[in-house]
């Protein structure tokens, strides 16, 4: 009897499996709902969402509020770009009243098949309309229109954002000579800067310049110190390092045409002539120059000797790190080349013209090894980004 009712009990009795069970259960509930809950593999979230596709983060927003708000947050969206490795080629075509721009992933431009669009906008705006600039994802257009109105606007294709900003009237004896679209990390201001050249002189070279600046967040452009070099526009995009905006120009210099850099700092609203690499010449008569930024120095195309100013502003810092040469397939002994984009420490983005056609080139320097492609359209390359203009 006693051996039965013993059976009965532990039958009816929860097992000592089943409470460690439940305890287990119930601590782990009480561990989760704690105050004292740690944190650390919550904080690894933010670490795995920056290092995605901008286009995925954009739909992870609509996952809940918290997500949201995470990935809207000024200080992930830094984060983000600063480890984005993604390059976008982004393209603009005119088509039946409208423009249309198309995203490409950098890598499929030279892949062995068809490279798709992995963005396309339509947009409508006026007559001319050309890329001034690029910066942190962004893309400025600048319109022109025949009442002498220069409008501007501020685009991010990987989250579809623009900003329009405000018109700016050129009087009828001006003309745009130069213009730049900048980012100031120090002081984190998106700008941009125009020049307006005076019209009605015998000469081409002008020395009555107007300088206009718009800083993002404001409503006007301002005027600052006009330009003080009398000189024609060789290159009218301006090109942003330490500070200074800087464009490729000719002046006069007694009596003789000569060719440099013309340097504003924008902090200071001053201007400065920076000298040309030494040694170069025309090459069968022929000289061809071209200015961009390679790992954040001023980089000079001179012919097809390409050279970096390793401390902005010091001319004996001009170092020359390679001469693009004769390229098996493609002949670019005649061609004009531009350095487009810096992929990695000793891979350039190279853009080339020869005659009527026009080539994207993905040379690695330090084996001589090239790729490239065929690529008509006015581009413009930056990194894939979450930053709203």
């Amino acid at each position: 009897m006693d051996n039965e009712r013993n059976h009965q009990h532990k039958a009816s009795s929860p097992s000592l499996i089943d409470v460690t069970i439940a305890t287990k259960r119930q601590q782990l509930i009480g561990t989760l709902t704690s105050p004292s809950l740690p944190t650390r593999p919550f904080d690894l979230i933010p670490e795995i969402l920056c290092r995605l596709r901008a286009k995925l983060l954009v739909q992870f927003q609509c996952v809940c509020k918290s997500w949201n708000s995470l990935i809207s947050d000024t200080k992930f969206t830094k984060k983000q770009l600063r480890v984005s490795t993604v390059s976008l080629v982004h393209t603009l075509t005119y088509s039946v009243d409208k423009y249309v721009l198309k995203s490409y992933p950098l890598d499929s431009i030279f892949a062995n098949v068809t490279a798709n669009p992995i963005a396309q906008l339509e947009f409508l705006l006026n007559p001319v309309v050309f890329f001034i600039g690029s910066c942190n994802g962004i893309l400025c257009f600048l319109a022109k229109d025949s009442n002498g109105f220069l409008s501007f606007r501020l685009l991010n294709p990987s989250i579809r954002k623009f900003k329009e900003l405000p018109p700016l009237q050129k009087p009828q004896t001006h003309y745009l000579q130069l213009y730049g679209f900048i980012h100031d990390p120090i002081t984190d201001n998106y700008m941009v800067v125009v020049v307006l050249h005076v019209r009605g002189r015998s000469s081409s070279f002008v020395d009555n310049h107007e300088v206009k600046v718009h800083c993002l967040g404001t409503n006007y452009w301002k005027s600052i110190q006009t330009f003080p070099f009398d000189c024609v526009a060789l290159q009218s995009f301006g090109k942003f390092v330490s500070g200074t905006i800087n464009w490729l120009v000719a002046k006069k210099y007694d009596n003789k045409i000569q060719h440099c850099i013309v340097s504003l700092d924008l902090k200071n609203e001053s201007y400065k002539e920076v000298f040309m690499p030494p040694d170069y010449a025309p090459v069968n008569g022929y000289i061809h120059l071209h200015m961009s930024v390679l790992r954040d120095c001023l980089c000079m195309v001179i012919n097809h000797d390409v050279w970096v100013m390793k401390e902005h502003g010091n001319k004996d810092s001009w170092t020359k790190l390679f001469t693009i040469p004769y390229m098996q397939d493609f002949p670019t002994s005649h061609a004009t080349i531009k350095v487009v984009n810096t992929v990695e420490d000793d891979k350039v983005l190279l853009r080339s013209a020869n005659g009527s056609k026009r080539n994207l080139i993905y040379y690695n320097s330090r084996y001589g090894t090239y790729k490239f492609t065929e690529f008509e359209f006015t581009l413009e390359v930056c990194l894939e980004s979450l930053i709203s203009p």
